[in-house]
């Protein structure tokens, strides 16, 4: 029997106390049956707001976990836990790791104050949470580091080395990579101290990408996310957010071209023309587009069968400490 899934998915949101949610980058067909769409942070408050005691998530593991923490109460469901790339390359234990290499390196742990990106493991935000860190995201990054160094300390910024460092250079601080040979200051003379983590996507944007652009369109417009690499975040016009993207891209004149480094999905929904993909490859997030609409069919259908598939659970301890270093970045 065929199903018509977006029918039966309108019919299930109808009949269940269930918010369905989807992250920007999701497939457009998944996105358009969202009910509340937007970024991870964003998302995880508004489904803390929202009155259903169900959330279907579609996006990456830590977004649902974001949503636990924030709001334990919460049966939250992913049509697939699809495990964000970046947030893979750390775990508690290199956390652990780093900690103790900028020991080795002269910097005393009660000298340091981590900062962990929101793209990152419930378990990675806790032993933040723990050693009096906080948690930044994409827009707030500046601000979080910037009232963090008026501590002291040293900063250690995970996962992502390419957000740290690019922020770093944005407030004329010294920044170094750990494990990284030929680094120009060690930790000790580094202001900022990153892991060496970073988005597979966003690396694929390239100097000679934007070059390439500036030739063929000599009035272009070039704008990335922070997770590029830093040398294209300086040649770009506008580096941002992808909520800061998007208001960028909106506030141009419609004639304006515009070269955009970031995920596809969201650039291909954001203007119809003068719009184009800052890449030779098609920047697409393999683990954001694994959901299809039959998996948010089948997870919504689970819950009206009383037996709900790919549920989140984030430890007692886990979240108390995580929550911590969310609760720190909101009170900034």
């Amino acid at each position: 029997m065929n199903i018509d899934y977006k029918s039966e998915i309108e019919r299930l949101k109808r009949e269940l106390p269930v918010t369905v949610v989807g992250h920007y980058y999701q497939r457009d067909e998944v996105f358009e049956v969202a009910d509340i769409t937007g970024d991870s942070l964003e998302l995880a408050r508004r489904c803390d707001a929202d009155n259903n005691p169900w959330v279907v998530f579609c996006g990456v593991g830590f977004m649902g976990q974001s949503v636990k923490i924030l709001a334990p109460e919460k049966r939250v469901l992913m049509p697939k836990i699809a495990c964000c790339a970046m947030a893979r390359m750390m775990d508690g234990s290199y956390f652990d790791e780093s900690v103790a290499y900028m020991n080795k390196h002269g910097v005393k742990s009660e000298d340091i104050l981590p900062i962990t990106y929101i793209n990152s493991d419930a378990s990675v935000k806790a032993k933040v949470g723990k050693m009096g860190g906080l948690v930044c995201t994409s827009s707030n990054a500046f601000k979080i580091i910037e009232k963090g160094l008026e501590s002291g300390k040293k900063i250690l910024f995970v996962p992502d080395r390419c957000l740290g460092q690019n922020f770093a250079n944005s407030m004329g601080l010294k920044s170094c990579v750990i494990g990284v040979e030929g680094e120009e200051y060690t930790p000790a003379e580094a202001d900022v101290i990153c892991f060496n983590g970073f988005c597979s996507v966003h690396q694929l944007f390239t100097v000679d990408d934007i070059e390439f652009y500036r030739e063929k369109f000599p009035d272009i417009k070039i704008a990335v996310h922070p997770e590029c690499d830093p040398a294209v975040v300086k040649a770009a016009d506008f580096s941002g957010s992808t909520s800061q993207l998007i208001k960028y891209v909106n506030d141009l004149d419609p004639e304006q071209k515009v070269a955009i480094g970031t995920e596809y999905n969201l650039v291909n929904r954001m203007r119809k023309s003068n719009t184009y993909v800052l890449s030779s490859t098609k920047p697409e997030c393999p683990t954001m587009n694994e959901t299809t609409l039959e998996d948010v069919y089948l997870t919504l259908k689970s819950i009206e069968d009383e037996k709900p598939i790919n549920e989140i659970f984030v430890e007692e301890e886990t979240r108390k400490y995580a929550k911590l270093a969310l609760d720190r970045m909101l009170a900034l």
